[in-house]
C-alpha cells in the first residue's frame, strides 16, 4: 500500500498527465513556454526522441538493424541527413521508424513523470500523439490549432532551410486537423486572431482545480 499523507492523497500518486499537440507551426512549443512560466512542467517528447536516438543503446541498435551502419557518423552522432533521405518520401519506412523510437520514448516519460510525482500537473508535448496511440495514456489533451496557411508561414520564417513543398509533405505525413480535433479535449486557437495567453491561463486554473 502507497504512504498516506494528511490530506488522505497517496504520496506517490502521478501528477495529472496533459497532452499538447498540434501540426507542424501550430504553436505548441510556444504554448508550453507559457505554462511552463505558471510553473508546470513540460516533457517535449520530439527533442528527447533525438536525444534517445544517440543515448538510447537499444534504440542505436534497432536503427542500424533496420535502416544501416550509416544512419550513424564515426562519432555516434546520428546521420540524419542520410535518415531523413531514407525515411521523408517512404511512409513505410517513417512508420517504421517511429514504431522504433516511441516506445523508447514512452519509458522515458514514465520516469520523467514519477520524478515530477509532486507536481498537480505536467505536460507532454509531441506533435505525433495521436497518431502514435500514446495519447491514450494521457488523462487529457490539448490541440493548438492554426491553419494550414498560417502554419506553412510560420514554418518557411523559422526553418530557412524548408521549402513550401517540404512543409506540405510533413503537413501531409500528420493527421488531418479535423480529425485531431475530434480527438482532442481541449482547443487552443492560435491564429493570430485570438489571444492565447486568456485560454491557457483558464485551462490552467482547470486542471489545478481538477487534480
Amino acid at each position: 500500500m502507497p504512504l498516506e499523507s494528511p490530506n488522505s492523497q497517496p504520496i506517490n500518486a502521478k501528477p495529472m498527465q496533459v497532452g499538447i499537440t498540434g501540426g507542424i507551426g501550430s504553436g505548441k512549443s510556444l504554448v508550453c513556454k507559457i505554462f511552463g512560466i505558471l510553473g508546470v512542467p513540460a516533457y517535449d517528447a520530439d527533442s528527447r526522441a533525438k536525444i534517445l536516438m544517440t543515448t538510447d543503446g537499444i534504440l542505436v541498435e534497432q536503427i542500424k538493424k533496420e535502416f544501416g551502419s550509416l544512419s550513424y557518423d564515426g562519432a555516434g552522432g546520428l546521420n540524419r541527413e542520410f535518415l531523413s533521405a531514407a525515411v521523408f518520401t517512404k511512409e513505410d519506412k517513417l512508420k517504421k521508424l517511429n514504431a522504433l523510437v516511441h516506445p523508447r520514448v514512452a519509458i522515458d516519460y514514465e520516469q520523467w513523470v514519477h520524478a515530477h510525482a509532486g507536481c498537480n500537473y505536467v505536460l507532454k508535448e509531441a506533435a505525433l500523439l495521436f497518431e502514435s496511440g500514446s495519447y491514450k495514456m494521457l488523462d487529457t489533451v490539448i490541440l493548438v490549432s492554426a491553419s494550414k496557411g498560417v502554419r506553412i508561414r510560420r514554418v518557411l520564417a523559422r526553418d530557412t532551410h524548408r521549402t513550401k513543398a517540404d512543409v506540405e509533405k510533413i503537413i501531409q505525413n500528420q493527421l488531418p486537423e479535423e480529425e485531431k480535433e475530434a480527438k482532442a479535449n481541449f482547443i487552443i486557437r492560435n491564429n493570430e486572431s485570438e489571444l492565447i495567453v486568456p485560454q491557457i491561463l483558464n485551462l490552467h486554473e482547470r486542471f489545478n482545480s481538477m487534480n
